[in-house]
């Protein structure tokens, strides 16, 4: 597969660079837009230049906004010329003139103006009700997920031009007799963006041009690491810059710069999760009640696939027949938020994992024991796709097992019940240990163009073997397909390539799509051609279907909303996940340091052991960075400056030991891994540093503050005044 390049190394002849123009208020009505003199070669761009229609595919989006505005920074129009530094000054002395109204920033705040959300979800099995309306023990808590910007090795960006592209036809006589060959030429309009999707920019495109897909080109820059985070805004700025194009028929360059992709690009979203449970006197749940809101900014991109995500996780493993989920996806007046590694899954996760320990310390239990005695057998995904119970059993065995964890849980809760009311020595490091579980699936939930993936696969006269997919990644997936060639086919690795070019659509490459479906679809593509090979002439081609499966999650209380189809397809053999976290606590600093994370995963058929751990050990990072070391937060519609200034990603001097086991209960097909961490990481961690500071921490990122605030509760006399 060839390796392709990053934006900021293409620079086309005769070359316009592009710049947003952009909302200066969260909410709003656009009044005028005024704009300096524009010397020779300069052009600006609004909605009533658009040719095709004003929407961003799949959404409620414009392209460039030209009545209501719904963010800080929204696009409202586009100023283009051939010098960089000269259109900067120009975009400085435009001036976008508003009617400003009243904003929302907050999931609470929509709540109470009562306004339709993007999407919900109402749940209610057994009967909870009657249970609350009875004494018992009650157990609350409110769970709180923070934002999470992406790891991106360059911003967000695109560039577009055209290119020539003769096309033979056969010209015919009136007797429809060939008269002889002659070519035409076409012009294609080619699009160079770092994208999850290529065919969803391409379809963006055309929507907004109101030109044919077959007249598109798109090629994928370098993806680098990208957390989900180019799923869908990669398209909405490709619109931007081929409008430009189509208009001034110029190769044109619009990448953001860093501050611009930091305030304005899809962050992970926000998430309120409030839990309430009736228990027993052995720590049984009874009942619960689920409250969930989900802040997805304006236009509630994805709102249902990443609202139901998070219902899923937020019922987990455990026994509880008599449950209430009430959940909300909610619009703000923040930029719009993206689904990111885990697809609400892990907001849902933490939550509940969170919620289980909660539980588990207020009846002086193990929270691993706990977890064991309180699996469900009726599980919430398809039936009959695994034995989860047992290999969750299996996986929480593993990783006890691997992190000593029972004798440090031990160690550490009689510490902590010493340490009660004692004022903490100098030098003296509290510590703590935490577990939890998680889960993903091996796709989307909603297949958003109702219809079926490719892929295609060829041997050639030469013994070549080309498979043809419209993936992107950083991963080299050309290597794992070479070995499942040689498993199949014995074809040697030298004799694959991997197409990209006028491949068909074979969906976006997220949620670990690319290792497991379109995995499969090759392996059973070079299954075929070796049942042909030897009694068909070459060259043999065999395209394989990758189609959403109609099925029922939790019994049916999951059904697809209108105008959506639901795939369970990648949920039937999900990827699953047990994690121990072990951290002490720097009373100095107040920070925690992670001494160990222990991971026992079943992946499934583990094609590349060093790749997958690799892919694991990087997202362990990842959440740990989302659970404490990335604080950012909108403030009043918009990310601050100081937070653009301090902001940063750990390390590699910052990863801690991280010890991974993989369990294949069952090894016939890979699994979903990249995203498990996302789902048990956070919860484990979380607990690890509440039974260290012995206080029932409930949100991430989790703030050096609050750490401050419990070691003066400890040490009440060392107060700074």
């Amino acid at each position: 597969m060839e390796t392709p390049v990053f934006l900021e190394d293409i620079f086309p002849e005769h070359l316009l660079y592009a710049t947003t123009i952009r909302s200066p208020v969260a909410k709003g009505i656009l009044k005028y837009i005024q704009f300096p003199k524009l010397p020779a070669g300069y052009i600006f761009i609004t909605a009533k230049n658009i040719p095709g229609e004003n929407i961003f595919e799949g959404t409620t989006m414009p392209i460039l906004a030209d009545f209501a505005l719904s963010y800080i920074g929204e696009p409202v129009a586009l100023l283009l010329g051939p010098d960089k530094v000269k259109l900067e000054e120009l975009a400085a002395g435009c001036i976008v003139s508003v009617n400003e109204e009243k904003p929302v920033f907050t999931g609470r705040e929509v709540i109470d103006t009562q306004e339709i959300p993007a999407a919900e979800r109402q749940i209610t099995t057994g009967s909870p009700d009657e249970f609350f309306t009875k004494t018992g023990k009650i157990i609350t808590g409110s769970y709180t997920t923070g934002i999470q910007d992406h790891w991106y090795a360059e911003p967000a960006g695109a560039i577009t031009w055209y290119k020539n592209e003769r096309e033979e036809k056969k010209a015919k006589t009136k007797n429809k007799e060939p008269a002889g060959d002659h070519s035409v030429t076409k012009k294609i309009l080619v699009i160079k963006t770092a994208t999850q999707w290529l065919y969803h920019v391409r379809k963006s495109v055309s929507r907004v041009l109101g030109i044919d897909q077959t007249g598109i080109v798109v090629e994928p820059a370098s993806l680098t690491i990208h957390m989900d985070g180019k799923l869908w805004f990669p398209s909405l700025i490709a619109c931007h810059a081929a409008l430009c194009t189509y208009l001034t028929k110029k190769p044109v360059r619009l990448i953001l710069n860093r501050e611009e992709d930091f305030l304005y690009s899809p962050k992970r979203c926000n998430s309120n999760i409030d839990i309430a449970s009736i228990i027993d006197k052995n720590g049984n749940i009874l009942a619960s009640k689920i409250n969930i809101s989900v802040n997805l900014g304006a236009y509630g991109v994805n709102s249902e696939e990443i609202l139901d995500q998070v219902c899923l996780a937020s019922i987990g493993y455990y026994k509880n027949e008599n449950l209430n989920i009430s959940a909300k996806a909610v619009r703000t007046n923040i930029p719009p938020q993206g689904s990111f590694s885990g697809f609400g899954l892990a907001q849902g996760f933490f939550a509940l994992e969170r919620h289980v320990s909660q539980i588990a310390d207020m009846v002086n239990q193990d929270p691993a024991q706990w977890r064991k005695n309180s699996l469900n057998q009726n599980y919430i995904l398809p039936k009959g796709s695994l034995k989860y119970v047992n290999t969750i059993e299996a996986l929480l065995d593993t990783s006890v097992k691997m992190s000593d964890y029972y004798r440090k849980w031990a160690s550490y809760e009689l510490l902590r019940q010493s340490n009660k009311g004692r004022i903490q020595e100098k030098g003296e490091n509290p510590r703590g240990i935490g577990i939890a579980f998680g889960f993903q699936g091996n796709g989307l939930l909603y297949n958003e163009d109702k219809g079926n993936y490719n892929v295609e696969v060829t041997l050639t006269k030469e013994t070549i073997l080309e498979i043809k997919v419209s993936i992107t990644s950083p991963e080299d997936y050309g290597k794992i397909w070479e070995k499942v060639a040689m498993e199949t086919m014995s074809i040697e690795p030298n004799m694959l390539r991997v197409i990209t070019d006028n491949s068909p659509d074979c969906g976006p490459s997220c949620a670990s799509r690319n290792i497991t479906a379109i995995t499969k679809a090759v392996e059973k593509c070079c299954l075929a051609i070796r049942k042909q090979r030897f009694h068909n002439p070459l060259p043999i081609t065999v395209k394989r279907s990758i189609k959403p499966q109609n099925g029922e999650l939790w019994n049916g209380q999951f059904s697809a909303p209108a105008r959506k189809v639901m795939d369970i397809s990648g949920f039937l053999k999900p990827g699953q996940a047990c994690a121990v976290v072990e951290v002490s606590i720097d009373l100095v600093e107040c920070i925690p340091k992670i001494r160990g994370v222990w991971l026992a995963v079943d992946g499934g058929k583990i094609i590349s052991v060093n790749r997958a751990k690799r892919n694991i050990t990087r997202s362990v990072v990842q959440a740990l960075g989302w659970s404490f070391t990335e604080c950012i937060e909108y403030i009043d519609g918009i990310l601050p400056r100081n937070q653009f200034d301090n902001f940063a990603i750990p390390s590699p001097g910052d990863i801690p030991p991280i010890y991974i086991d993989f369990m294949a209960e069952d090894n016939k097909e890979p699994k979903g891994i990249g995203e498990l961490s996302f789902t048990c990481i956070p919860a484990a961690f979380l607990q690890a540093v509440s039974q260290a500071m012995d206080h029932s921490f409930k949100s991430i990122p989790l703030k050096r503050e609050e750490i401050w605030k419990m070691t003066q509760l400890r040490n009440p006399e060392e107060v700074i005044k």
